[in-house]
């Protein structure tokens, strides 16, 4: 059999099992999801979960960023690095990467033949339960010595959450998934913190209030030392271009190399203070308060945030990950679809942006890199997302909308999509299937306009499939 007909074979396998991802918010609301099963699944595959150290990451907005800078920066320390995310773009081989590369069709199909009579003996796992059994096995039969896991959904009861991770890291948090983690910040924020493990280490974003008492709460309760990037980890914005960003993170005072005393100040947070805690971006030794300079290509404020709450991972894992790795690894990291400029002239732009918090972040990321351009959306959500909020914040900056439908079993009509914005008020026409619906907007932006496509992970994996066909 070759390969690729291997590979297709284990797809099918995989989504066989019952894949939550694909099911309406109401049936993920009803599923029974607790961690027995995935603990004896990797009881049976003998926890190759526990043949690594791992950064875990949750969060509702930047998870993916954060756990991709982290990887990059593992990566060009010299650990051989595995990362785990989800929903993948256009391969489903990109959710389990290795010094980010995919796994290999071939690899990944062999592996599935060898954990069917495994998976046989637990019933009612799920696909994205067997998919992160694969993703740890992968990483050991690797011999990766270090990995960032990403959690699916949630963090409580996300199939992750069998690791005992060197740090757990919790991104931005807002409102989504509201079905299955709650109507509030504050219940989503207690499912989320359900990664946190006893005396591990939390790196958290800055948070709204609600989140963060509960946050701060759960760590406090299990003995953790818990950082807030923005409070304890300072950092600022330097420089943007459509090239990058560049920030700085200030690092502790550690005045004539007295080690010893800033770190029994600061005794909540000593991973921060390395070997290289105090030398700024050319190596040199601060003479005050330190301070390091980063380079992103990620655009977006919102990614200076995530590279210093990644920064503060690196430095609470207990990993050694020197700060020129950091740089190196930052500045190379390759994460597609997140304010991804495609196109300079005339501008085209992917983004994700799924719900109102990101389609938020999304706008002022326009206005700070295309201020003056008019804006025509390709647009599709799945059903359950909050499409009303998502425009709100986009309107500002819209003159047409083309709606249209990905090819996803959650994602409803072109023409139901086009009803929702004309709800909003803003000019829109239906068209299908992605591929058209592409050229029309690139027609109505012309070569005076901006082609802006957001509304799920999924869909911008599908425009880049057709931007790629397009261009050859």
């Amino acid at each position: 059999m070759d390969t690729e007909t291997a590979y297709n074979l284990a797809l099918d396998y995989l989504y066989s099992f019952v894949d939550y991802s694909l099911k309406h918010a109401s049936e993920l609301a009803k599923a029974d999801f607790n961690l027995d099963r995935m603990y004896a699944l990797m009881d049976s595959l003998g926890n190759p979960q526990n043949n690594y150290p791992i950064i875990h990451v949750a969060g509702t907005k930047g998870k993916g960023s954060v756990s991709a800078l982290c990887a990059s920066a593992l990566s060009a320390a010299g650990y051989k690095t595995g990362l785990y995310t989800s929903p993948h773009l256009q391969d489903y081989a990109e959710r389990i990467q290795v010094n980010s590369q995919p796994v290999p069709h071939g690899d990944l199909a062999e592996l599935v033949e060898e954990i069917k009579p495994a998976v046989a003996r637990v019933p009612y796992l799920t696909t994205f339960e067997i998919t992160t059994a694969l993703g740890f096995l992968y990483f050991a039969r690797q011999n990766c010595n270090a990995a960032v896991i990403e959690v699916g959904l949630g963090g409580r009861l996300d199939a992750t959450n069998i690791v005992t991770p060197r740090v757990s890291v919790i991104t931005s948090l807002s409102l989504d998934h509201t079905l299955v983690l709650g109507d509030t910040l504050a219940k989503i924020a207690g499912e989320k913190a359900g990664i946190i493990k006893p005396g591990v280490p939390v790196v958290s974003s800055s948070q709204k209030d609600e989140a963060l008492d509960v946050l701060a709460k759960i760590a406090g309760e299990r003995g953790c030392d818990f950082t807030l990037v923005g409070r304890d980890v300072k950092f600022e914005p330097l420089s943007h271009s459509l090239d990058g960003q560049t920030l700085q993170i200030r690092l502790p005072a550690l005045l004539s190399g007295d080690r010893a005393i800033a770190r029994s100040q600061s005794k909540h947070h000593p991973s921060l203070y390395g070997d290289d805690a105090t030398m700024d971006v050319a190596g040199a030794p601060s003479s005050a308060q330190g301070s390091l300079i980063l380079e992103i290509p990620l655009l977006g404020e919102h990614q200076v945030e995530n590279a210093a709450v990644a920064y503060a991972a690196l430095k609470t894992s207990g990993l050694t990950v020197p700060n020129k790795a950091i740089q190196e690894g930052f500045a190379k990291i390759k994460w597609p679809s997140r304010f991804d400029v495609i196109r300079r002239n005339p501008p085209v732009v992917i983004d994700v942006a799924h719900n109102r918090e990101s389609a938020l972040r999304l706008r002022q990321t326009l206005d700070t890199f295309f201020p003056d351009i008019p804006v025509i959306l390709l647009f599709c959500t799945l059903e359950d997302k909050d499409i009303a909020g998502m425009l709100a914040e986009l309107s500002p900056r819209l003159e047409r909308v083309v709606a249209t439908r990905a090819d996803h079993p959650r994602a409803p009509s072109a023409e139901w999509i086009a009803e929702q914005v004309r709800k909003a008020d803003i000019p829109v026409e239906a068209v299908t299937p992605v591929a058209a619906a592409l050229e029309r907007a690139l027609e109505l932006a012309g070569d005076k306009k901006l082609l802006l496509t957001a509304g799920s992970v999924a869909f911008a994996g599908e425009v880049s499939g057709a931007w790629q066909r397009r261009n050859g």
